[in-house]
């Protein structure tokens, strides 16, 4: 954003920059999303229906099936549509009532809807929220479950530069590529706030929309950039032995998993059956759930929330 020399590179992935600003339009245009068919988890009404989403990366998906099959559990019906993109379409998407709910994270929500937030840690973040979302919008209670973004290098490329931490980063960032989403360019915690708390400036953003999947492990295991953007529940990290470098200046915030919700349509057994989530879920689970999706494995992100729920005992 502030360094008009840097390349940007053609997006690839489940939904491009250019995609994502179409989509913003014809929401406000329209005033409702033009989103994916709803997947069904059928149950009783309890209240009304409600409509979890996600954004367009793996974690957020297998989640947002989590609070969907734990809402029809407790006999509310609840429906999903998935992949609605970046943090700036699916807020808006909750905002106008597209969709009731959405699986987010604590920080990165916080420096949404106050880009000059100081609050760093779990609990200073979620006490913060409720006075800084706008009307008709709220959270639920933090999960234990944290799922930050960090930067991740090869071994390799940590003995090359002698790197334990961006602040040792910072020293080589300009002859260095980095891989995350386009959004990284422009958001507090990234390009700008690398600059800000390290004076790291790198030298290019290859921009992938995997959410730190595997076009982006590729790209850097090749060596095609020698940074990437990786969320800390990625099994990629230690199924590669990975280094995530340490971030003392706090440039990333704490970012527990918790529910964003629009008001209109929230009841207390839904609520009740969201919290109830939130209490049991583990960063291990993301891990080994984001392990179920991405890995060998390869199943869909509902039966694996399905596996979870009944292993957690939410579902009989």
């Amino acid at each position: 954003m502030k360094n008009n020399t840097r390349t940007i590179l053609t997006r690839r992935g489940l939904a491009g920059m250019a995609a994502g600003v179409g989509l913003a339009v014809a929401l406000t245009a329209c005033g409702g999303s033009p989103l994916a068919t709803p997947s069904t988890s059928a149950g009783s009404a309890g209240g009304g229906s409600l409509v979890v989403g996600s954004a367009d990366f793996p974690e957020s998906q297998i989640v947002a099936e989590i609070y969907a099959g734990a809402l029809t559990a407790a006999g509310v019906t609840a429906t999903t549509k998935p992949n609605i993109g970046a943090r700036e379409i699916y807020f808006k998407a909750v905002q106008d009532g597209s969709v009731d709910l959405v699986p987010d994270y604590s920080g990165n929500l916080l420096s949404h809807v106050d880009p000059e937030a100081a609050e760093v840690s779990a609990d200073d973040i979620y006490k913060a929220l409720p006075g800084k979302l706008p009307e008709g919008l709220a959270v639920l209670e933090a999960s234990k479950a944290e799922s930050k973004d960090a930067m991740v290098v090869t071994k390799a490329t940590a003995e090359k530069y002698q790197l334990k931490s961006i602040e040792d980063l910072a020293k080589v960032c300009k002859d260095l590529t980095m891989a995350a989403p386009a959004t990284f360019e422009t958001r507090a915690y990234g390009f700008p706030g690398l600059k800000k708390n390290y004076g790291c400036e790198l030298k290019a953003l290859k921009p992938f929309s995997d959410g730190g999947g595997n076009l982006t492990l590729q790209a850097l295991l090749t060596d095609d950039v020698q940074v990437a953007d990786i969320y800390t529940t990625t099994p990629s990290i230690a199924d590669n032995d990975l280094v995530v470098l340490e971030d003392p200046k706090n440039n990333f915030k704490a970012q527990q998993v918790l529910p964003l919700y629009n008001k209109a349509k929230m009841t207390d057994k839904a609520k009740d059956a969201l919290n109830a989530v939130s209490k049991i879920l583990t960063t291990e689970d993301l891990v080994n759930l984001n392990r179920a999706v991405s890995g060998s494995q390869k199943q869909n992100a509902k039966d694996a929330a399905a596996t979870w729920l009944k292993d957690k005992g939410i579902v009989k």
